[in-house]
C-alpha cells in the first residue's frame, strides 16, 4: 500500500466509522492522465448515496487541510460493491463460504479464471471449490454474484 493511501486511510477511518460504515479500501491511481483518490465503504444492508455524500462532505475539508497529495486529483467516495475485490486476510475471512471469482496471471489446468465457493485462505493461497491456487498465481480475487 502506498504512503498516500495509508495516510488517507488513517484520516478516513474515524469519519467512515462515525457515519456508521466500514472503510473497505482506499485507492490512489492514475487513469487517462487524471489522478483519482477513491474511498470505498461498506455497511450492513448496503451503502446508499446519502452515506457516500455524508462521508465525502466530512472528509473533503480534512484532506484539503492535511494536503497528503501533492498533485491535483478527483476525490470519490463509493460503495465497495457487490462484486468487491478481496485483498486483506480479514476480507477473505469475512467471506469464507461465499462465491468468488479468481483471476490468474497464467492458465492453470487450462483455465485463467476460477469461479466457485471460497473454502480457505492461508498466507495468500486460496482454495476455491477444491482447487488450491497459490498467491503467485493469483492476479485478483473478487466476490462473484451468479444470476
Amino acid at each position: 500500500m502506498s504512503k498516500i493511501t495509508e495516510k488517507v486511510e488513517a484520516m478516513a477511518k474515524p469519519i467512515v466509522e462515525e457515519a456508521g460504515c466500514e472503510l473497505w479500501s482506499v485507492e490512489y491511481l492514475r487513469e487517462a492522465g487524471t489522478w483519482y483518490l477513491r474511498v470505498f465503504i461498506d455497511k450492513e444492508g448496503g451503502v446508499g448515496i446519502d452515506d457516500c455524500e455524508k462521508i465525502s462532505r466530512a472528509l473533503d475539508p480534512i484532506l484539503d487541510e492535511a494536503d497528503p497529495i501533492p498533485e491535483s486529483y478527483v476525490f470519490e467516495v463509493g460503495s465497495a460493491g457487490a462484486e468487491r475485490e478481496l485483498k486483506r486476510p480479514s476480507d477473505f475471512a469475512k467471506f469464507i463460504g461465499s462465491e468468488v471469482e479468481v483471476k490468474l496471471y497464467q492458465p492453470y489446468q487450462g483455465k485463467k479464471a476460477y469461479i466457485g465457493k471460497l473454502e480457505q485462505y492461508s498466507n495468500g493461497d486460496v482454495t476455491v471449490s477444491g482447487t488450491v491456487l497459490t498467491k503467485s498465481q493469483i492476479a485478483q480475487v473478487k466476490l462473484h454474484i451468479s444470476i
